[in-house]
């Protein structure tokens, strides 16, 4: 099952396998170094990255009209911190701010919700202003600086963030 996050632009999300390897891949490649770095440490993923993050977390790919991967996102659970869940996103240099990364970040939220979680965390350099903003309109994130990097957690319930009886997001 299919979700559509951008009726303009008829973008959709849905769950991610190692199936789609290829598509993510590609994704990768239309990256730039920067952004690879940005998000994941390093210029490239193995195959076996992704495996060991499908293997820990739920992931959802957003596809363009043209069944090209233009975002990879993710959410599961931080080990040692009950109710915590990491957020993953990677969206290509071509669809950045045009909301594809917002929408999947508040996918992730409602998931992590929907499994017991009370707050989101992402690990950003302090320099990605543009997932810092981001994770800001999510809610009221507190920002813990760790060197050039920032620990961010946003509360999934209380001020600013959605309400315990948000309904999780559709199975796909």
């Amino acid at each position: 099952m299919h979700r559509l996050l951008n009726t303009t632009t008829a973008t959709r999300i849905r769950t991610a396998t190692i199936a789609d390897w290829p598509l993510i891949e590609t994704l990768h490649r239309s990256c730039s170094e920067q952004a690879m770095h940005r998000r994941w440490g390093r210029t490239q993923i193995p195959r076996r990255g992704i495996e060991r993050l499908l293997h820990h977390s739920s992931c959802w790919i957003a596809l363009h009209t043209t069944d090209e991967v233009i975002a990879l996102g993710s959410a599961g659970p931080v080990s040692r911190q009950p109710g915590v869940f990491d957020l993953g996103l990677q969206v290509a240099d071509a669809h950045q701010r045009r909301g594809i990364g917002l929408a999947l970040a508040r996918h992730a939220a409602a998931h992590a919700r929907s499994r017991g979680a009370h707050t989101l965390s992402a690990y950003a350099e302090a320099s990605n202003l543009p997932m810092l903003g981001l994770l800001r309109r999510l809610g009221h994130p507190t920002e813990f600086r760790e060197g050039a990097h920032l620990d961010v957690r946003v509360p999934l319930f209380g001020a600013g963030a959605a309400s315990p009886r948000t309904p999780a997001p559709a199975p796909f």
